[in-house]
């Protein structure tokens, strides 16, 4: 299939959501028109006053609940392309052995949908990492399986942790498996982000309505709490990979637009390090980690803030620790993707909260 271009229609499923807001700016700035779904007439409000300039170009429509048979129909209707980001952790994963697409993607073949080109799905690194006792290069061939073996062992005695991987790899596998068993008449490129964070434009009230990664950030770097009970040093114990939120939606629509992107998984990251070790030190840091001491060593000068981020020495390790990478090289060649760096990636967020009186 020809990759899709301006002025195309794009339907955006889950359009209220931190990324998917970034990706709806995203599309609307390079000239595309959009249909966001949302499960409320309230969901969509954020949306219409934010993106109000351009008018008639943006369209909300409202999908209650996204697991409903035909749920998707009409909004799939003259779209050239999908975005899907709206990924729920389903009830229906106890069956663990049945591995199925979700219910959009089964629209997507329906003879309603035949004006479909492509469709891009938002994963997750969640479904590539995976335990290693040495040292690894993680790419989009590889695939967390420890986590479905988990799964299947506890159940719903599992932990919410494990749900959520298991719930990543079970919906990327079941779309791969439907391209593989059907007949269709579009591209499915898929993207696998790691920790996303950066300044927010969807619907928020204060910082205890971030959603999970930019929530995460705020309250371990912008905010951290000083109490014995407080897990201050999350970040540096995780050493995660990430990457700034409009990188991200850069990727989504690159991945409609490039051609070579067809049927290609892709990792989406900047900082391409996860430091794993039986006793975590309380600092890892290392280029590529998002240890806080990295973070505010970025920021030179320091922000003026009532509570100052760590500053020091990263890889003071006094514990041995397994570097696993997630190699973005794919997302450089075939998108053609350039990162923002960590430290522009804070100052803005930075910068974005202050505005907001955070």
């Amino acid at each position: 299939m020809p990759a899709i271009h301006p002025p195309s229609k794009v339907l955006v499923s889950g359009a209220n959501g931190f990324v998917a807001t970034w990706v709806i700016r995203n599309l609307l700035e390079h000239g595309y028109s959009v249909r966001g779904t949302v499960r409320s007439a309230r969901k969509g409000e954020h949306l219409k006053k934010y993106f109000a300039g351009y008018g008639d170009k943006l369209e909300i429509v409202i999908v209650e609940d996204i697991t409903k048979e035909g749920a998707f129909d009409k909004a799939v209707k003259c779209v050239d392309a999908i975005v899907h980001m709206a990924s729920p952790i389903s009830d229906h994963f106890n069956h663990s052995d049945d591995i199925m697409p979700d219910d959009l993607l089964l629209t997507v073949n329906h003879p309603c949908s035949q004006s479909i080109k492509r469709v891009v799905f938002t994963s997750s690194g969640a479904t590539i990492m995976q335990e290693s006792d040495t040292p690894v290069v993680l790419t989009e061939k590889d695939w967390n399986i420890e986590c479905l073996e988990m799964f299947k062992e506890l159940g719903g005695n599992a932990p919410d942790s494990v749900k959520y991987r298991a719930s990543k790899v079970f919906a990327e596998q079941g779309a791969w498996k439907f391209m593989q068993e059907h007949e269709i008449g579009w591209d499915l490129t898929v993207l696998n982000p790691t920790y996303v964070f950066g300044p927010v434009i969807h619907e928020v009230t204060d910082p205890s309505s971030l959603n999970l990664t930019p929530g995460l950030f705020y309250r371990y770097v912008a905010n951290p709490v000083k109490s014995e009970e407080a897990d201050n040093e999350f970040l540096a114990k995780t050493g995660s990979a990430w990457t700034d939120v409009r990188d991200l939606a850069d990727a989504h629509r690159l991945a409609l637009e490039i051609e070579e992107a067809k049927n290609e998984r892709i990792i989406i990251s900047a900082g391409g390090k996860i430091s794993v070790s039986a006793s975590i030190p309380a600092q890892i840091g290392a280029d590529g980690d998002i240890a806080e001491v990295d973070i505010a060593n970025a920021l030179d000068p320091p922000p003026n803030l009532s509570n100052p981020l760590p500053r020091g020495n990263t890889g003071a390790s006094s514990q041995a620790t397994v570097d696993l990478y997630l190699d973005n090289t794919k997302s450089k060649r075939v998108l053609g993707l350039k990162y923002r760096s960590m430290a522009e990636m804070t100052k803005d967020t930075l910068a974005d909260y202050e505005a907001r009186g955070w």
